[in-house]
């Protein structure tokens, strides 16, 4: 099969193409695994901090990618979920013990034993892949194109969950900073979930403002300007620390941030010593991180998806151009989730 292999980490300003083609040797479903003929996968910022040394990776080389969907090609002994021929995606959860007691309360993106998709375990930049049926998702035909699809595994699923560790309700005031893949399909949830509430986007990419005001944000701005009302609640999926503080000066009293992402870039850390603490955490303020994905969000994000019509706005890009996409995704240029098509 063909697929984009990352062997070492590396910066992505001087090393414009990280990862490489090459023909690799497909995989074999083992027992109760299947194997997946990937239609799409989504590029993800995860994707730039394994590249550029954030995350450290644990197996390289490594077939990056965590939103792959396409069709189920074979399936391993003892599978009972899927056949061949069903729709199937897999998420950044690959694994997890499912002994511990994260895992038995619904807690398997906690897990010590938690394994990653394309970063423990060979992903979606490829033509095929195989995952633990468990892990695995079926994707419902009322979501539409494959392609399309691909944005949900992580950026919808995640987005999901980050929506609910706000504690967000119906008629509260809901701030979004950064509009990337995650955040655009957040804010189209919050007008499903919570139509009386009004929603702030805040990013410093003016294409991005636009599409913000056009999927029904109530305002939107940049990185300095004030929210018009104070918020209850705030999402950032920024890797910058500066929105972290823009976001904390904007919350009301009891207010809470969720961090939606896994690393945050060191560029400008020492805005961090301009914090103040009457204005930026007291009065109960929270700040609560978002660490992964369980396979119950997928399994609810992907039927609350159908039920809502979600509609990613998607660049696509050919399995050979991931390293274009990524820069892409660095650079900010254009707006929603970038995709790259495997089999047409």
């Amino acid at each position: 099969m063909k697929a984009m292999i990352l062997d070492k980490t590396s910066d992505l300003e001087t090393s414009r193409r990280p990862l490489r083609l090459a023909e690799y040797p497909a995989p074999l479903p083992g027992p109760g695994q299947i194997l997946i003929k990937i239609a799409a996968c989504g590029v993800c910022r995860t994707e730039l901090d394994q590249i550029e040394g954030r995350i450290k990776p644990p197996k390289l080389p490594v077939i990056p990618g965590h939103q792959p969907v396409g069709i189920v090609a074979e399936t391993g002994k003892g599978c009972i979920k899927f056949k061949p021929g069903d729709r199937a995606g897999a998420t950044w959860i690959y694994s997890s013990c499912g002994r511990c007691s994260f895992c038995i309360n619904g807690l398997d993106n906690l897990c010590e034993s938690f394994k990653a998709t394309g970063c423990h375990h060979d992903g979606g930049y490829a033509e095929y892949m195989v995952i633990g049926e468990k892990s695995a998702h079926k994707i419902p035909e009322s979501l539409g194109n494959l392609t399309g699809c691909a944005p949900l595994m992580c950026s919808g699923v995640v987005g999901y969950r980050s929506l609910k560790l706000t504690c967000m309700e119906n008629g509260r005031t809901l701030g979004l900073y950064g509009f990337g893949s995650a955040n655009h399909l957040v804010l189209q949830m919050a007008n499903y979930f919570f139509p009386d509430s009004l929603k702030f986007v805040v990013t410093r990419n003016p294409e991005e403002r636009v599409l913000a005001k056009k999927l029904g944000a109530d305002w939107s701005g940049d990185i300095e300007d004030d929210t018009p009302q104070k918020l209850d609640c705030a999402i950032d999926t920024t890797p910058a620390w500066k929105p972290v503080l823009s976001a904390l000066g904007n919350l009301k009293s009891g207010g809470r941030l969720v961090l939606n992402l896994i690393c945050k870039e060191q560029t400008d850390k020492n805005i961090l010593l301009n914090i103040d603490y009457e204005k930026h955490l007291w009065a109960e303020k929270e700040i609560k991180s978002v660490a992964n994905i369980t396979v119950k969000d997928g399994e609810e994000f992907l039927k609350t998806a159908s039920e809502m019509k979600i509609k990613p706005e998607i660049t696509c890009y050919e399995l050979e151009q991931a390293n274009d996409a990524l820069i892409d995704l660095k650079s900010g240029k254009s707006t929603g989730s970038k995709v790259l098509k495997i089999i047409p």
